[in-house]
């Protein structure tokens, strides 16, 4: 077994078991925090109304629910945007992490931060702004959700902003960037678009959700990649 993990493994066994007691205390940390962060109904159903007003005055439709209506028209669609939704911010995630940190490992540590930060600022997003989602309102949605998954997972009333938008933009930048086949930096390009196509399409997020949780990450990825960015900006100058 020491000798897999000094062929496999980047920096042994030790610190994958670091690494993942880093991301599985986390995940666990913050799964606790975002239950409890805010379960105010009132609250939460009164800022998704406000956004829905919003988002009628500026487009004057819900562009969600034309998805929703779209997308209901072809099962195989349903189940891909369904499966989307459920498998895009853990598994995919998780999976992507894992992957950086085994075939390119020098691009791991700002990966992971980058996910980290972008969460524990979502999470000030939950408790300064509860906000139910669009099925919860009545606006003609069709939930299909549990209620018992839906408590399981955390807090119902934590659509803004939306960490599946967040978390899919900096696995696609980064996968795309790390990737060294053409097809595949094209796919992840496209993940992060799908991801938002998919989360609208199932009623769990609005699209300023979405743009809340594109300005999240980009927060994130600007205060994770600083130096980078700098060095960047510092060699196009004349």
């Amino acid at each position: 077994m020491v000798a897999i993990g000094r062929r496999h493994l980047p920096r042994g066994w030790a610190d994958l078991g670091r690494q993942l007691a880093i991301w599985f205390g986390f995940a666990i940390a913050y799964q606790l925090a975002r239950g409890w962060a805010d379960r105010d109904p009132t609250k939460a159903f009164a800022n998704g109304f406000r956004v829905v007003d919003i988002e009628t005055d500026v487009t004057h439709r819900l562009y969600e629910l034309t998805f929703a209506n779209f997308v209901a028209n072809w099962a195989w669609l349903s189940a891909a945007v369904s499966w989307t939704y459920w498998n895009s911010e853990f598994t995919v995630v998780g999976l992507a992490v894992l992957w950086v940190y085994m075939r390119r490992h020098d691009a791991f540590t700002r990966f992971r931060n980058s996910i980290l930060l972008a969460n524990v600022l979502g999470l000030v997003g939950y408790v300064l702004v509860p906000m139910a989602p669009p099925r919860m309102l009545d606006v003609g949605f069709v939930d299909t959700h549990r209620d018992a998954l839906v408590q399981l997972a955390g807090n119902p009333y934590a659509a803004m902003p939306s960490l599946h938008a967040a978390d899919a933009l900096i696995v696609g930048i980064v996968l795309a960037v790390v990737a060294r086949r053409r097809v595949t930096r094209v796919f992840w390009c496209l993940w992060p678009a799908w991801v938002w196509f998919a989360v609208m399409a199932t009623g769990n997020h609005f699209w300023l959700d979405c743009v809340a949780g594109m300005a999240v990450a980009a927060v994130a990825m600007a205060i994770v990649y600083r130096p980078e960015l700098r060095r960047v900006l510092a060699a196009r100058r004349p």
